[in-house]
């Protein structure tokens, strides 16, 4: 591919250099909320709750679905880890 393009007589040069952007971190709490990719990335605070579609999104970017499954922001998804004993399970009387 050329790094000029022509249309009828117009001549455009398309520019091989970018411009990152520097994104500021989601979080802004003191003191902040656990990153994505560490352990206790389920604690931190909430941004977004939508109980009535089954998920939440954290401050850090996590996608936290009623069933436990995570989807991170780097796209990688945590299948769901809920316990699997009912005796366990607290229901409302």
């Amino acid at each position: 591919m050329s790094d000029t393009s022509r249309r009828g007589s117009d001549i455009t040069a398309i520019s091989h250099d970018t411009t990152e952007r520097k994104i500021p971190p989601m979080c802004q709490h003191q003191p902040p909320c656990p990153s994505a990719d560490s352990a206790d990335r389920e604690s931190a605070r909430l941004m977004a709750h939508h109980p009535e579609q089954g998920w939440s999104l954290l401050c850090n970017g996590v996608v936290l679905f009623e069933d436990t499954g995570e989807l991170l922001p780097d796209g990688q998804v945590i299948a769901p880890h809920r316990l699997l004993d009912p005796s366990r399970v607290m229901t409302a009387a």
